[in-house]
């Protein structure tokens, strides 16, 4: 798993780290049982202080995604993302009318990299 955050980004540090740890759920990177980087670790390979990590996993537990234990650190306990089911839904919805319109997988993967 590979979380990096930009400080340049909008969105802050602690919501771009635990998106990354939920994209890394969805691809099936991570599974139930499966520890997280420490905290302390994890703060000094991002360079950012340890409270901001600490305030990704605990949104991350706040969704039930993880379980936080003193000593034992970020455990991911759920490998379900709630709006994974909505993205879902929406790609095949936006499939079914790609389809209608002659669009292949391709066609669709550019239109989606250049934001239409």
């Amino acid at each position: 798993m590979l979380i990096r955050v930009d400080p340049l980004l909008p969105q802050p540090l602690f919501e771009q780290l635990a998106a990354a740890v939920r994209g890394s759920i969805v691809r099936g990177e991570i599974v139930a049982g499966e520890r997280l980087p420490g905290a302390r670790e994890l703060a000094a390979s991002l360079g950012v202080n340890v409270h901001t990590v600490l305030h990704g996993y605990q949104e991350l537990r706040d969704q039930g995604l993880v379980e936080l234990r003193r000593g034992r650190g970020a455990v991911v306990t759920n490998t379900v993302v709630p709006e994974e089911a909505d993205l879902r839904a929406a790609i095949a919805a936006v499939h079914k009318v790609a389809r209608k319109l002659g669009l292949d997988g391709k066609d669709l993967a550019t239109m989606i990299r250049e934001g239409y």
